[in-house]
C-alpha cells in the first residue's frame, strides 16, 4: 500500500482517487505519521480476526485438569504430599 505525505496527495487528488476507486487503497501521512487510509467506498470489509473459540469442538479438557500434574508440582516446590 503506497503512502502519500499531504502535500503530495493535495497535488494529486484526483489521481489518487480514481487509483482508490479502482481497488488501490493508500495512506495519507503527515510528517511521516499515517493519519488516514483512502479506500473505495465498496471495497470489501478486511476480515476480522476470530480468536475466542477458535477452538470450539476440537480440544477435549480432562476431568482432572484442577488436579492434573499435582504431586509433580509440590514436588517442585519442595512440599511433600
Amino acid at each position: 500500500m503506497q503512502t502519500y505525505n499531504i502535500h503530495e496527495a493535495k497535488t494529486h487528488l484526483s489521481r489518487l482517487v480514481e487509483q482508490a476507486a479502482l481497488g488501490e487503497s493508500f495512506v495519507i501521512a503527515k510528517a511521516g505519521k499515517p493519519m488516514v487510509k483512502v479506500m473505495a467506498l465498496d471495497a470489501p470489509e478486511p476480515a476480522q480476526k476470530r480468536r475466542v473459540g477458535f477452538l470450539k469442538g476440537q480440544v477435549r479438557v480432562p476431568d482432572d485438569f484442577d488436579t492434573l500434574f499435582a504431586d509433580e508440582i509440590l514436588e517442585l516446590f519442595g512440599i511433600e504430599k
